[in-house]
């Protein structure tokens, strides 16, 4: 019961709230969580706007407390490829001790013996060599040994690099750096590594430290954050840089700070390096800079002046493409791995920290649920504009904090998280405001789009105050349309009536998509009638093409059908009637709106002009053309069409005369040469049945007798013939004007 009744609860409560206020307090509490949980793409985004931040705003370099030897393409070029022997990278400490070098760091592991000392020269080259000269030869000094003794002259830290597969004769390395603890066990919390690749005893225990140089990309590549200190086993390792630092401060155990959410920050005498929960230092990048490096053809020829190595952090690396220690930072897609390691020893002898603080996840959430709490509210208060203006300042607002706290105290604070919350809680709540007025647009399309067009259907869900009587003026082309035979037709279906309404359904179906497709309006359905028309309710400046072209269009369609129905008849051994249409197209000034009572009305169409295309469908009969337009139809489709002047009528019911057209295809038609050529006769067969040349009417009609199968004229050419003959024998009177007089609708 007690579900039972948190359920009603929730449902009162929703509906009292409104149900986009509560999808949008259900969503702020699912970001929240996403934001907790920090997927992939979520922490790539917050990524990417710290990038942009470093991007539009460097770390400025105001002085060069660092210094890299470089072993770069010049130096493998004149002193021969990697790796060189170790006397040679002795020569070079001892010229940086003497130069004034503070602490030397390699980016570089020693992990094997030297090939090139003199002993193991000796087994390769002259295994059968005397006993004198070969005790001679081993009692040198080994390069390795060389290099120890170069390490004992000054503070010299040796760098090691994090393994992830563990080797079986591996162990943990011994604990060398002591650690002070405040807060609790950092431990768990720090980056480790199966195992390490270490320097050859000799030279391990000839330097002054040792730190882990492993540089820790991110998912997308690019390198943000450097780990401080790194755990193998129980031992936690310093990095390379931070080791370096313990040497020059002269410290003796490395402090880290932590807090119930990971580590704070590692310190050594004089120096607090913020970090990350993991022990990461976020490197606040400089520009790539030539004058941090010395090339180590330079030192080794004494070419580089004390100045550029004296009282400096030296870092041995490489910038050689060849030997693959190039990393992506936020300013630079391939910058040299030592050059990060400088750029952090920077950071700390300068105090030039990025940092993105423990409790920062803390803060972005309490903004998230704010301004999101302030949306939801004041959405349906304010209105969407409003809210999204206050939304836009907000959203600079939050933009312009992120950005103040980075260049003003080096805080990373991410915008990011709650600019993409609230605009998704933004979103919702219009969407759902959308869904609620779309209910409501809905419920008037149900009511009425089985009374009028889904064209008005729709301006009338937009203005639903179009909802009333009245109608206005406007040129229109309308159109009506009418199955020749239809009473032969039906009889067919005499003994299935259902069979007959789907007879219909299938005939008025494409008749009525070629209107709709060609911007048409169906007005009414009469029987096997159709009556439409264009240019209402929307305007449409080109609605006698359109009317015309539906017209073709239907007679294809139709042609489709009976093709159809013949195959259908010739499998199951029927009979099958073909079908015809007739249809009339008129264009002139109606009138257009809501027609009928104030209890029931309609969307349709008035005027004289609707009279005489209902009259000229039905001449289509007597004409044989399935096809026939008004004169005002014709003027406004210029030559768009195949036409042909039909007559001049004056249709029952009506005084003034009409020319009418017959409409056969369109422009392609009209270029053909042989419709050219029956324009043409039939123009001089109407002047010389209007000058009561009867003869030469007779005659011109014979002429058009080649074309009348290809264009369906014998209707047409029958009719005349049969008038001229009639008028041979009995003439009309002086004052004939050559219209015709029809007599039927």
């Amino acid at each position: 019961m007690n579900w039972v009744a948190a359920a009603k609860f929730g449902a009162n409560m929703a509906s009292r709230i409104g149900v986009g206020r509560t999808a949008a307090v259900v969503l702020t509490f699912a970001l929240v969580l996403l934001r907790i949980w920090d997927p992939p793409p979520l922490e790539e985004l917050r990524n990417r706007s710290f990038d942009f931040f470093q991007v539009v705003k460097p770390r400025e370099i105001q002085s060069w407390p660092v210094a890299i030897v470089d072993i770069d393409e010049e130096s493998l070029k004149t002193l021969g490829q990697w790796p060189w022997p170790r006397t040679t990278i002795a020569d070079i400490v001892n010229r940086l001790v003497n130069l004034g070098a503070l602490v030397i760091g390699f980016d570089i592991v020693f992990s094997e013996p030297d090939r090139y000392s003199p002993g193991t020269i000796l087994n390769n080259i002259a295994p059968d060599l005397d006993a004198q000269t070969r005790n001679r030869i081993v009692s040198l000094p080994s390069n390795d040994q060389v290099l120890a003794n170069a390490f004992r002259g000054g503070r010299v830290v040796v760098g090691e690099s994090g393994v992830h597969q563990f080797k079986a004769d591996q162990r943990p390395p011994p604990q060398q750096v002591s650690l002070a603890t405040i807060g609790g066990d950092p431990s768990p919390n720090v980056i480790s590594f199966p195992a390490v690749l270490g320097n050859i005893p000799i030279l391990d225990n000839a330097a002054t430290g040792r730190g882990l140089f492993t540089i820790r990309s991110e998912r997308d590549g690019i390198v943000r954050r450097i780990p401080m200190v790194m755990r193998v086993g129980s031992v936690v390792i310093p990095s390379l840089s931070l080791e370096m630092l313990r040497i020059l401060t002269g410290s003796g155990p490395i402090i880290i700070k932590s807090d119930q959410a990971g580590i704070l920050s590692l310190g050594v005498r004089g120096l607090e390096l913020p970090t990350d929960r993991n022990g990461l230092v976020w490197v606040h990048f400089g520009p790539h800079d030539a004058r941090r490096y010395v090339s180590a053809q330079d030192v080794l020829a004494g070419r580089v002046p004390k100045e550029s190595i004296d009282h400096k952090l030296v870092l041995i690396g490489t910038s050689a493409i060849g030997l693959l220690d190039r990393q992506t930072t936020p300013l630079d897609p391939a910058m040299p791995g030592v050059e990060i390691h400088a750029q952090i020893l920077e950071n700390a002898l300068t105090g030039a920290w990025i940092v993105y603080p423990n409790y920062a996840i803390g803060v972005e959430l309490f903004v998230t649920v704010v301004v999101s709490t302030a949306i939801v509210f004041l959405v349906p208060v304010l209105g969407a504009v409003t809210v999204g203006a206050l939304g836009a300042v907000i959203a600079a607002s939050l933009v312009g904090l992120s950005w103040y706290l980075f260049i003003r105290f080096g805080l990373l604070f991410d915008s990011s998280f709650p600019l993409l919350s609230t605009f998704t809680i933004f979103l919702v709540l219009l969407f759902t405001n959308y869904l609620r007025e779309e209910a409501q647009r809905q419920q008037i399309r149900t009511a009425f789009r089985q009374y009028i067009s889904p064209a008005l259907v729709e301006q009338l869900v937009r203005a639903p105050e179009k909802l009333t009587l009245g109608g206005v003026e406007r040129e229109m082309t309308i159109m009506f349309s009418d199955v020749r035979g239809f009473t032969t037709i039906s009889e067919t279906y005499r003994h299935d009536p259902q069979g007959l309404t789907t007879f219909m359904n299938r005939l008025l179906t494409p008749l009525t998509n070629a209107i709709i497709d060609h911007k048409g309006t169906i007005d009414k359905y009469i029987g096997d009638a159709i009556m439409a028309f264009w240019n209402a309710p929307l305007d449409d400046a080109n609605h006698t093409v359109n009317a015309c072209e539906a017209a073709l269009e239907m007679n294809k369609r139709l042609e489709k059908l009976n093709s159809e129905q013949f195959q259908e008849a010739a499998a199951s051994g029927r009979a099958v009637v073909p079908i015809r249409i007739g249809i009339g197209v008129n264009t002139g000034r109606c009138v257009v709106g809501n027609m009928g009572s104030d209890l029931r009305f309609d969307y349709s169409v008035l005027g004289d002009t609707v009279n005489l295309a209902s009259r000229i469908e039905g001449q289509t009969k007597i004409y044989g053309a399935s096809i026939i337009a008004g004169s005002n139809t014709i003027k406004s489709a210029g030559d768009r069409f195949a036409t042909l002047e039909l007559d001049i009528i004056r249709v029952k019911g009506k005084n003034m005369p009409e020319t009418m057209y017959g409409i056969f295809g369109a422009a392609d038609i009209a270029e053909m040469e042989k419709f050219r050529r029956l324009n043409d006769l039939n123009k001089r067969m109407l002047e010389y049945y209007r000058c009561r040349d009867w003869a030469k009417a007779l005659d011109t009609i014979e002429l058009c007798r080649p074309f009348e199968k290809q264009f369906d004229l014998t209707t047409f050419l029958d009719l005349y013939v049969s008038r001229l003959l009639a008028y041979r024998t009995n003439p009309p009177p002086e004052d004939w004007d050559g219209v015709f007089i029809a007599h039927e609708k």
